[in-house]
């Protein structure tokens, strides 16, 4: 295919999305399966130019003048790839698979791309009805922090540290360019640019081997923070496809146990084959069955209980830019509730003395995070909030800048893209008195 008529798939695939509201992944699929003509780099090609669409959906449609698919597309050409009136022009030729060529309007639109006068909504990125949480979180800041998170993310690789070390493994890597991560100690990055393709990390043998993972660096550092220790007795209650989990085991060397489950049993398919992979020996999977609490026998037995609650992903819009666009208010009421069960679960498996709770959400709202808290420890007063410097001991040497990088409240600690350089997660420590 030619660059003009993948520019014309992009804005029918986005087109697609837009009208149905629907992943942005299923779509492409979609495309791709009724379009078989188009190769593996096509169609690399095409998903690159919609995800670049959709991170920059609204200032591509401010600075056009209009949110039609195509006006976001051309937009993005300019505010994401660089280019200039005459390259779009090129590209828009009205040849055949090519778009129509340029109206006056477009042409005019494609002025200097400033944003100065633009609301903050726009010049972060983010839809309208979020500015006021962001604005609760971020403050004056809070167009910079949307920004970032509409830019796009690394690769980031855990080393498996039950089977190798980053020392070792770091010169193996060396043809995909992979560095340290500034934080985690089990980290390697590897950068991308706006329009490459992600690297086939699943095809290499340390993958193979169980030796590495993909794994955000943020979320690494999410469940380091936790403090597991070898011997100890740890639930993880929302475990999924088990990235936390095995980062646990890891920190535990393989000593004590880890129950790890999940309310929605099709999330833990894959943790079974990273179980093997990873050599971790010391986790048990409980799958749910009907209505049976899977994990009652453990109640006011566990010495940690790990929560990575389900929440509104704003912190992982870098990876998923179509999810900013689908969200909804009502959407945010029913994770809330979600929380709220697992937190009331969580309290009755910690041990009554010394028993400890981390939650973690991908979510940048204070209503799923620090108010959480709050309205936990109001309920639950043998519970308090360990200050978040405390909790980022964990991280050894870097727990000091690490501090002063994330945002620090009283009720947790917050990455974002902006001052981690990480995913947006949210990490609180909660500790049982007795």
């Amino acid at each position: 295919m030619t660059p003009a008529a993948r520019l014309s798939a992009a804005i029918e695939v986005f087109a697609d999305i837009d009208a149905r509201r629907r992943p942005a992944a299923d779509v492409l699929k979609d495309w791709g399966l009724s379009h078989r003509f188009a190769g593996s780099s096509d169609r690399a090609a095409i998903a690159g130019l919609v995800y670049d669409a959709l991170r920059r959906k609204a200032s591509s449609s401010w600075l056009m003048g209009e949110a039609t698919p195509r006006a976001v597309l051309l937009g993005t050409l300019q505010r994401e790839r660089g280019l200039d009136v005459a390259a779009i022009e090129a590209l828009c030729s009205g040849a055949r698979f090519a778009p129509e060529p340029l109206t006056e309007k477009e042409r005019a639109a494609f002025g200097p791309a400033t944003l100065a006068n633009a609301p903050l909504h726009v010049q972060g990125e983010y839809p309208e009805w979020l500015d006021p949480y962001f604005a609760r979180v971020f403050g004056d800041e809070r167009s910079a922090e949307g920004a970032a998170l509409a830019t796009r993310a690394p690769l980031d690789l855990r080393v498996n540290t039950l089977k190798a070390d980053r020392d070792e493994l770091e010169p193996k890597l060396a043809h995909l360019s992979a560095e340290r991560t500034r934080w985690s100690p089990l980290g390697l990055r590897i950068r991308l640019a706006a329009d490459s393709r992600n690297p086939a990390i699943h095809a290499e043998p340390l993958f193979r081997k169980g030796e590495i993972e993909v794994q955000d660096e943020g979320s690494q550092l999410a469940a380091l923070l936790a403090g597991a220790k070898p011997g100890e007795q740890v639930v993880d209650i929302a475990a999924g496809a088990g990235g936390k989990t095995l980062v646990l085991a890891a920190a535990m060397e393989n000593r004590g146990q880890i129950y790890a489950t999940d309310v929605d049993k099709r999330q833990l398919v894959p943790i079974h084959e990273r179980i093997t992979r990873a050599d971790a020996r010391n986790i048990q999977v409980r799958t749910p069955r009907g209505e049976a609490d899977m994990l009652a026998d453990l109640a006011g037995r566990a010495d940690l209980v790990l929560i990575d609650a389900p929440c509104t992903g704003t912190g992982t819009w870098r990876r998923n830019p179509d999810a900013k666009w689908r969200v909804r208010p009502g959407a945010l009421e029913e994770r809330i509730k979600q929380q709220d069960a697992l937190l009331e679960h969580a309290a009755a498996l910690t041990k009554p003395k010394g028993g400890r709770i981390v939650y973690i959400t991908c979510s940048v709202l204070n209503e799923e995070n620090g108010d959480q808290m709050r309205a936990f420890v109001a309920r639950h007063p043998d519970f308090s909030v360990e200050k978040p410097a405390e909790t980022a001991q964990a991280l050894g040497e870097r727990a000091y800048l690490f501090t002063h990088a994330a945002l620090i409240s009283d009720h947790g600690l917050l990455m974002t893209p902006r001052r981690t350089d990480t995913d947006g997660f949210f990490v609180s420590l909660l500790r049982r008195s007795g």
